[in-house]
């Protein structure tokens, strides 16, 4: 097998990208630790869970709508059970089935982060790029998530034209 390797400007690409997510995710992790104790992971379970009917998912979905694997959502669930944000319950139609449901200790935690963690993407990330460059990264990783996406895709990812 022949490797088609990358051309420079393709290397630029692919080295900028990997210096510039690496320091995008650990001042956004930095923020959220230092401002609020949680960590990126743990605020986006939050996120997910105040978007899902009756506030609660069950851990497969979760799992899959976060990209964790099972067994790190259900160790990142514990953890944030013990802080009383999250609580585990039992499927009522389902004896092995499990939801993560956001108390509501858990939601006043997410009313209380989400602006200072938006004030945080808005000046790490958009106001630092131009809207069309801005446009362009949205399409690129719309593209990429959808030519790897293993589970259901993200609404938000692929949002329907109406």
């Amino acid at each position: 097998m022949t490797t088609h390797w990358l051309s420079t400007d393709q290397q630029r690409v692919w080295r900028a990208y990997l210096v510039g997510t690496t320091l995008l995710m650990d001042q956004l992790e930095r923020d959220l630790r230092d401002g609020h104790d949680l960590s990126l992971p743990e605020y986006e379970i939050l996120v997910r869970l105040s978007e899902a009917p009756q506030r609660r998912l069950r851990m497969a979905e979760l799992a899959n709508s976060v990209k964790n694997s099972r067994s790190r959502i259900t160790h990142t669930i514990a953890r944030m059970e013990r802080q009383r944000l999250v609580q585990r319950r039992q499927c009522p139609s389902d004896g092995r089935g499990v939801f993560a449901a956001l108390t509501d200790v858990g939601y006043d935690k997410l009313v209380e982060t989400a602006p200072a963690h938006v004030g945080s993407v808005r000046a790490a990330l958009i106001d630092a790029v131009a809207p069309e460059d801005l446009e362009a990264v949205g399409r690129a990783f719309s593209a990429v998530a959808a030519r790897l996406e293993t589970g259901a895709p993200d609404p938000i990812l692929s949002p329907t034209v109406v």
